[in-house]
């Protein structure tokens, strides 16, 4: 839900309420008036609260691209939740929403990709599987094994290696670098539109 709409909401029902506290000649009886009043002001304090919470904690986010699925199809909207990581790391599996580096040159566009690997790990793609700590992966979530290979790294303080679901079309961390902490949105949570695609994250 767009901000602004909800600024409106807000103003439009701050004016309701001004009118009928101040405008003398409205005939209405007072225990009435005083119950509409009180209404009002609860709608008014819900808005705002509302506003708030997209402002700074949550924001919804469309899926533009297949570098997601399965996990996440084209014309999806999702909740991302900004505030999590004030309280806690990002984490392995994590599917966040981030402004992409400089190298991947998107510049005023989000991504959005899961994290496979954080700082101090080593991270590789091998015969079509992704090892971390030399570890390989089990990923029941990717759509199909990967059909490049890449050479081991490790990942850098502060910093996260990302890719796609969808690992042979994303443009992720194996083709731009890692992604540094300062670029994170946040972490998504809810699939909530369509209807019938509604889950958690």
């Amino acid at each position: 839900m767009n901000p602004i709409y909800l600024v409106i909401a807000v103003i439009i029902l701050g004016i309701v309420s001004l009118v009928l506290r101040f405008k003398k000649d409205i005939k209405i009886e007072e225990e009435k008036k005083k119950s509409i009043i009180e209404n009002i002001d609860s709608v008014v304090l819900a808005g705002v609260t509302a506003l708030i919470i997209i402002t700074f904690v949550i924001r919804t986010f469309y899926i533009p691209s297949s570098s997601m699925v399965p996990t996440l199809k084209i014309n999806d909207f999702i909740i991302v939740n900004k505030f999590v990581y004030a309280f806690y790391n990002p984490a392995r599996h994590d599917i966040v929403v981030f402004h992409p580096p400089a190298e991947a040159q998107a510049e005023g566009k989000d991504f959005i990709k899961r994290i496979v690997a954080v700082e101090g790990d080593t991270v590789e793609v091998k015969s079509g599987v992704l090892f971390i700590n030399d570890v390989a992966q089990n990923e029941p979530y990717i759509l199909e094994p990967i059909l490049y290979d890449m050479d081991r790294q490790t990942v850098p303080k502060d910093s996260y290696f990302v890719m796609g679901d969808n690992r042979n079309n994303s443009a992720d961390s194996h083709v731009w670098g890692f992604l540094p902490r300062k670029n994170l949105v946040g972490k998504a949570v809810l699939v909530i539109f369509p209807f019938n695609r509604c889950k958690t994250l």
